[in-house]
């Protein structure tokens, strides 16, 4: 009997993810779409898509680092495990922007203007789409999948980060190339 009750217990303890077990949470609680509720523990600060999320972004005036995929998305899953699990990103992330995740199957046709608005910049506009928007809701930059590390001709996420970073601080630039989105108010 004790055995068993050893192994339950680090059964049970490897279903807790560290930052569930540290305390750790972020504005997802409570959402009901799976790919949001498996970035709960997470330690970006993610916000679903909202009102709070764009008055936040103006509060702090910064950016928002929008991520939209999906759970059958292979690509998205690694982003996730690779990007948004490492902890020296999330806290540049949570420093340097607001973050906003997206789930495609519960928000087609947002999803789908994300697209169309990173096409119509010349960016990449599959899954995961990885979107910087102004707090006015001004699409200005964006990619696809961007690992924590360079893996090949994909640019690690840190070295996207900073050209969004670079190009939100040209406001006369965004107002001639981005594409204003419909955000919630």
């Amino acid at each position: 009997m004790g055995k068993n009750m050893f192994l339950l217990t680090l059964v049970l303890a490897g279903t807790v993810a560290p930052s569930q077990a540290q305390g750790n949470s972020n504005h997802l609680s409570g959402q009901t779409s799976l790919y949001l509720t498996r970035a709960v523990s997470q330690p970006v600060d993610w916000y679903p898509w909202g009102a709070d999320a764009f008055q936040r972004a103006k509060q702090l005036n910064r950016p928002i680092l929008l991520d939209a995929g999906a759970v059958w998305c292979p690509w998205c899953i690694l982003m996730d495990r690779e990007t948004y699990t490492n902890a020296s990103t999330a806290d540049y992330i949570n420093q340097h922007f607001v973050a906003v995740k997206v789930d495609f199957d519960s928000a087609p046709e947002l999803v789908a203007q994300l697209q169309r608005a990173q096409a119509v910049l010349n960016l990449p506009a599959g899954l995961p789409l990885t979107s910087f928007i102004t707090p006015d809701g001004k699409l200005y930059f964006g990619g696809g999948y961007l690992p924590s590390e360079r893996k090949g001709d994909k640019p690690p996420f840190r070295e996207a980060a900073e050209e969004a970073l670079t190009r939100y601080a040209d406001q006369d630039k965004i107002e001639k190339e981005s594409f204003q989105l419909e955000i919630p108010k």
